[in-house]
């Protein structure tokens, strides 16, 4: 090795190379990790040296030849991968590894444009002293290497254009506590920083994409997931589209109702023409939501909705399928199909479900939702008038097309519209839920908007963020945490902007809150309990009416002090009505914990003094904003101790917490022998959260007969869902990918009850 050659650093000057320097910088990394090799690391990185080579070039690829050798029995790789990945990080930020002062990094921001300049005008130099103090930058070390690329990608302040990094991680943490907490008195904001920085810096609260990218910055939009509603009129559908743009291009995932839009052929302007049906209205909306790319944090997306008894719904069914041709595909968004008690009856009586267009029925779209009762006798007054446009279909037929597109695409959801408001913490009389948004985890009322300023429309907005059960180390711990991320997402209700008035009006006069978990499957390997044999379900009734009664207290102690949200009176809670009071009760065959904290006290006091936020809990996917905490997905289990997933910077492996110790506890996704266990818990989980839950179902088709899973036993997965109260199902995972979908699709309706899932 010609030990004279020149390398060229970040500011353009060259040196001589030394090698002993990049053997220090490995070395440091490696402090305190096990089973890592140093040397293994050099020798693996088979840099090809140069004159004039860069040490970034260099850097980068003893970055990636860590990252290369993570795996199950050596996870600490991702370790090094992130330290090295860090230094690297803090180079480009800053021009050197140590960050500078607070104070003078937020004066630098504030001067480019791409911090916000409230943090300046609210701040005093003594009090940014003491946040500097409160700042570990040590903990950027705790961070895996995928953990790294997100922040990277995703997370920091940068130039999307050029690459360009401004910050590290634990400036984005104290910065976004900064933010939250500005509005509360001088007095008491710190300490309040302190203990939330503290509490999302070591990984005990999750943050979504939007609050970790963009508060801070001038972008003043942080709700997760927004909920819009249309009507059945041009100018709704055009208020509709220009809603879902607006909020896509502020980093929002979008949830539309388009249930009332009337059938293709119905009447308009009492027959002047007649309508065009469904379709290119979806194209419409499709379009607004990939008219943006979010600033590059994620695309856009979006779920819409529509019922079950929709005359279109054969057409509908298909939109997503690789089949057919452009003009009746609409294959760019996800759809949600909606069900009720009445279309899972006829499905098992072996009985017919009659089709309509909204249009032609008065009251039934809207009973659908708010009182089903008066949706039956409706439903089947109409079926008996031959004057009403209608088409029947045998209920069995309709439910497969359903669960076949559902399998083939992965992305036909399902809304028990019924359990969302039975079960729901608000009066279904008054305020309905209409639909979920585009994960399936939010239930909010929504109203339809006639145009963008509209007065009495409602968009709802949930705002998002996460307990890391396996960080916890008894459920009391969640009493702290639970005023922490109660306080700190209610006043980001009023610290972010709101570019519509009907979502204004929505956030402010219900401030709904949606907190789910991260960790789950590390939470049951750390209990050596399972998905599939029934072992977690007490435990997890445990976590979760923690969960919830800590939730629901720390919102009762706010509404104590800053008073309740202003339309209190339309929720459930304000009738002395809580979770433990409206669940599906065949969860009582399953699980028979009792309820372990003061549930009658808890009554009356939020009867006596209410609620500051209409809802707290929903349980989110969580797929990105997991990886920053090393944690497992939402609830979902693994598919393996080490996940691989491809990003911009190549493939990321990332490792399960205590993979070593803990490997033959966790239980990962394909060995689950079916979706029962797994349901079972969501429903003992759906018992508390007053929102609903991102769940799966998962098919490994080389456990059934010739490889093919059967549609009886996805309708009886379905009708398993139903009768212990899930709300909502997400995606349906397929092992083997599309090859695999089940090509046997015959059933009865015999076979669907055979399976003891006619028993709703």
């Amino acid at each position: 090795m010609n030990y004279s050659l020149l390398v060229t650093k970040r500011d353009g000057r060259q040196e001589i190379i030394n090698l002993d320097k990049i053997h220090r910088v490995i070395d440091w990394a490696a402090k305190g990790l096990k089973n890592i090799s140093v040397s293994q690391v050099e020798l693996r990185s088979n840099i090809q040296f140069y004159d004039g080579i860069k040490t970034t070039d260099i850097h980068e690829t003893i970055i990636k030849t860590a990252a290369d050798l993570i795996s199950r029995d050596a996870p600490d790789y991702q370790y090094l991968a992130a330290r090295l990945a860090v230094f690297h990080l803090r180079k480009k930020a800053y021009g050197q590894f140590n960050p500078p002062k607070l104070y003078d990094h937020v004066s630098r921001l504030v001067a480019m444009g791409k911090y916000d300049k409230h943090l300046l005008r609210d701040y005093s130099h003594a009090e940014f002293e003491q946040m500097d103090g409160f700042i570990d930058h040590w903990r950027d070390m705790n961070f895996s290497y995928a953990a790294v690329k997100q922040l990277e990608g995703k997370y920091l302040v940068q130039n999307r254009v050029t690459g360009d990094i401004y910050e590290s991680a634990q400036f984005l943490y104290m910065l976004i506590a900064a933010c939250l907490f500005s509005g509360y008195p001088r007095m008491t904001r710190l300490d309040y920083i302190k203990k939330f920085y503290d509490a999302v810096s070591m990984f005990k609260i999750s943050l979504p994409t939007p609050i970790m990218s963009g508060v801070r910055t001038p972008t003043r939009q942080f709700s997760s997931c927004v909920l819009i509603e249309c009507d059945d009129s041009l100018d709704s559908i055009n208020a509709t589209s220009s809603a879902i743009i607006k909020y896509v291009s502020q980093r929002a995932g979008i949830g539309i109702n388009a249930g009332r839009l009337r059938a293709l052929g119905s009447p308009i302007r009492a027959g002047e023409a007649f309508h065009t049906g469904c379709i290119p209205f979806y194209k419409h909306f499709q379009t607004a939501v990939k008219s943006c790319s979010q600033g590059g944090v994620r695309g856009g997306a979006a779920t819409l909705f529509y019922p079950i008894w929709h005359l279109e719904v054969e057409s509908l069914l298909v939109l997503k399928n690789n089949r057919g041709v452009e003009t009746n595909r609409v294959r760019h968004m996800d759809y949600g199909v909606q069900l009720n008690k009445l279309m899972y009856q006829r499905l098992v009586k072996d009985k017919d479900i009659t089709l309509f267009s909204p249009s032609d029925v008065p009251g039934l779209y809207d009973a659908f939702f708010a009182d089903q009762d008066k949706f039956e006798s409706l439903y089947t007054l109409y079926e008996q008038d031959s004057s009403i446009r209608q088409r029947r279909i045998k209920a069995v037929e309709l439910f497969s097309l359903m669960m076949q597109e559902r399998s083939s695409t992965g992305r036909i959801y399902i809304q028990n519209v019924d359990h969302c408001n039975t079960h729901s913490p608000f009066d279904a009389s008054v305020a309905p839920i209409r639909q979920s948004n585009l994960c399936l985890e939010i239930a909010l009322p929504t109203k339809p908007l006639e145009d963008v300023n509209d007065d009495n429309g409602e968009i709802a907005l949930c705002t998002l963020s996460a307990f890391n059960l396996g960080v916890i180390d008894s459920l009391d711990d969640l009493g702290e945490l639970a005023q922490l991320v109660v306080r700190s997402l209610d006043a980001l209700l009023d610290y972010q902007d709101y570019s519509i008035p009907a979502a204004k009006r929505g956030a402010m006069g219900r401030r709904p809150l949606g907190v789910g978990v991260i960790n789950f499957a590390y939470y049951l390997a750390k209990h050596s309990v399972r998905y599939s044999d029934g072992s977690a379900n007490n435990l997890t009734h445990r976590t979760f009416e923690a969960i919830q009664y800590y939730l629901l207290k720390s919102s009762n102690d706010l509404a104590c002090e800053r008073g309740a949200c202003p339309w209190f009176h339309e929720t459930t809670y304000a009738q002395g009505i809580l979770p433990i009071d409206t669940y599906k009760k065949d969860l009582d065959s399953i699980v028979n914990e009792p309820l372990h904290y003061d549930w009658e006290a808890l009554r009356l006091d939020i009867k006596q003094h209410g609620l500051r936020n209409s809802t707290l809990s929903a349980l989110m996917p969580s797929e990105t904003s997991s990886q920053i905490s090393n944690a497992t997905n939402g609830i979902e289990p693994p598919r393996g101790l080490v996940s691989i997933k491809a990003s911009k910077d190549g493939i990321l492996r990332q490792v399960v917490p205590e993979s070593i110790r803990l490997q033959e506890a966790y239980e990962l996704l394909w060995e689950m022998p079916s979706n029962d266990g797994y349901l079972h818990l969501v429903g003992v989980m759906q018992k508390f959260v007053d929102q609903a839950i991102s769940a799966n179902t998962n098919y490994d088709p080389s456990r059934f007969p010739a490889g093919k899973f059967p549609m009886k036993q996805l309708l009886k997965d379905l009708l398993t869902a139903y009768k212990f109260g899930v709300k909502t199902l997400y995606y349906q995972n397929t092992r083997d990918g599309a090859e695999d979908i089940q090509e046997d699709m015959k059933y009865t309706q015999q076979d669907v009850c055979e399976s003891g899932a006619c028993k709703i």
